[in-house]
């Protein structure tokens, strides 16, 4: 009898010039194939004349054990999957069901696995450590998923999911992104691939917070970086050396804090205006921004404050109040910026910092009509409501919009800060540029009116922003105008401690920092 062969053939993401020599060769040297029917598209040339067997996708065990009775019987057999064998694939079910007297020969043969094909369409972003996760719990209990994501996410590590929505597992993706934003900066910079290297290859990249207002489905690949992944023209890369990221360099910077002084995390100009009333009076203050160009405009609205600006993820944070000897944390981001709240709230019971919320008073009146639950809900009453729609919801939630069912049958308007990077965000989502007004807020009703007269408005979205983020205005822009003011709600978070106008801040500032 001869002497059997099991080849465990990777084809990879779906193009034969991506299939390596190897496997082609064991393809053509193989009596028996075995695969999944899909398959069989990208290496026909290679497997005329052979006896194909093809149980349905379901059936990978099937597939396994069936392969392995034509090897034991002393034949030449290739088992295929697609991607790399022994990546979430074939080869592992091949070797759990094989047995220690089995004699035939064994050849893995790898492949381009979907990680490695979606980094190639994306950039570089797995340059530096990075972690692969399948979001199927099929195999894996839900709980370990949701572990081994948190430990990624605390780690900053890049990463790729594999598996990431079927039909079955709706939700889940969204608890996994949550977590991320949970410890990952918002702006972190992401892939979306579908279908990588095969027909309706579809690209994009997104900030990590613009996530969870996506769909996705089986054929998508989701590659998350880390702290240090930046673009470059329509590329994404994360640094192989990591910019003198050290030890001394995290001093260093520590170094230049004013020590035993009052945080202020702002974002919002009602933000600086706290932070600039607390340098006036004497206190040592520093003003966190999430951008450079919130860096701007605290360095000019904040005399006497130290502003530090940029990406900063959670650990950043950790280090720099931990080493500046923070005594105070003020959390007056804006009203939506939840996850950044949630993680300050996290780090002052950690770190023992007292923690102050500065709500800024909502404007919204309870019996609203037009208020909204969520982005979903708004985008769904916009495109009912009207066919020329203005959002004034800020970039971060355009895709909530742009990409809702029916988006395409209407005209999109919209309202962005003058930053390069959100401005660059709107038009990659497809609001044209003669639809896109740049420029920093908050504005009078008569721009308000005047600029949505011109455009030819009917419908306005905007946030609970309150009356700081121009809320009113807008309110009284649209009643002028008769047009509808879709409002989404505030989302509901459990602040420790919360202030609701500027005098009730300093009062309990002044109680903590004895002042």
């Amino acid at each position: 009898m001869n002497k059997g062969v099991l080849n465990l053939v990777s084809v990879g993401p779906g193009y034969e010039e991506m299939i390596i020599p190897r496997a082609i060769k064991a393809l053509q040297d193989s009596e028996v194939i075995v695969a999944y029917e899909l398959y069989l598209r990208w290496i026909g040339p290679h497997i005329e004349g052979k006896e194909i067997h093809t149980p349905p996708l379901t059936q990978e065990r099937e597939r396994a054990l069936l392969a392995i009775k034509h090897a034991r019987e002393g034949r030449k057999v290739s088992l295929i999957s697609s991607g790399d064998i022994g990546i979430y694939a074939m080869a592992a079910l091949a070797f759990d069901d094989m047995r220690e007297d089995d004699t035939f020969d064994v050849n893995v043969i790898p492949g381009v696995t979907s990680a490695n094909a979606c980094a190639s369409l994306l950039g570089s972003p797995l340059s530096h450590d990075f972690a692969t996760l399948s979001l199927s719990n099929l195999l894996c209990p839900w709980e370990w998923i949701e572990q081994r994501a948190t430990r990624i996410a605390q780690a900053d590590l890049a990463c790729v999911f594999y598996n990431v929505q079927s039909a079955g597992r709706q939700e889940g993706v969204y608890r996994i992104l949550q977590l991320m934003l949970a410890h990952k900066a918002p702006h972190t910079l992401c892939g979306v691939v579908r279908n990588a290297y095969r027909p309706d290859q579809q690209v994009s990249i997104h900030r990590l917070d613009e996530l969870p207002g996506m769909k996705f489905d089986m054929l998508t690949s989701i590659v998350i970086g880390n702290r240090f992944t930046q673009r470059k023209r329509d590329w994404i890369f994360t640094p192989r050396g990591y910019n003198d990221w050290s030890e001394s360099a995290e001093a260093e910077a520590a170094a230049q804090l004013p020590q035993q002084a009052a945080w202020v995390f702002s974002g919002t100009g009602d933000g600086n205006a706290l932070a600039a009333g607390l340098a006036a009076s004497g206190q040592r203050v520093v003003i966190s921004a999430a951008t450079g160009y919130g860096g701007e405009l605290a360095q000019q609205d904040c005399p006497g404050a130290f502003v530090w600006a940029g990406r900063q993820g959670v650990e950043a944070r950790r280090q720099a109040l931990r080493a500046s000897g923070a005594r105070v944390l003020v959390d007056a981001t804006h009203p939506f910026a939840t996850q950044i709240s949630q993680q300050l709230i996290e780090l002052s019971r950690e770190l023992d910092i007292p923690y102050l919320r500065y709500e800024r008073p909502s404007a919204l009146d309870a019996a609203d009509p037009y208020a909204c639950a969520d982005m979903e809900e708004a985008a769904a009453r916009a495109i009912a409501a009207g066919k020329r729609i203005f959002l004034a919801t800020g970039s971060k939630d355009l895709a909530s919009f742009l990409q809702a069912p029916g988006a395409q049958e209407r005209q999109w308007f919209a309202r962005v800060t003058a930053d390069p990077d959100f401005v660059r965000r709107a038009l990659e989502l497809g609001v044209p540029r003669a639809n896109l007004c740049a420029m920093q807020g908050p504005f009078s009703q008569g721009f308000n009116e005047a600029l949505w007269r011109d455009w030819g408005i009917d419908c306005v979205v905007t946030k609970d922003s309150g009356e700081a983020g121009g809320y009113r205005a807008k309110a009284q822009a649209a009643r002028a105008l008769g047009i509808p003011l879709i409002t989404v709600r505030r989302p509901a978070l459990d602040y420790p401690q919360v202030a609701n106008d500027l005098d009730a801040v300093h009062a309990q500032l002044a109680q903590w920092l004895g002042a």
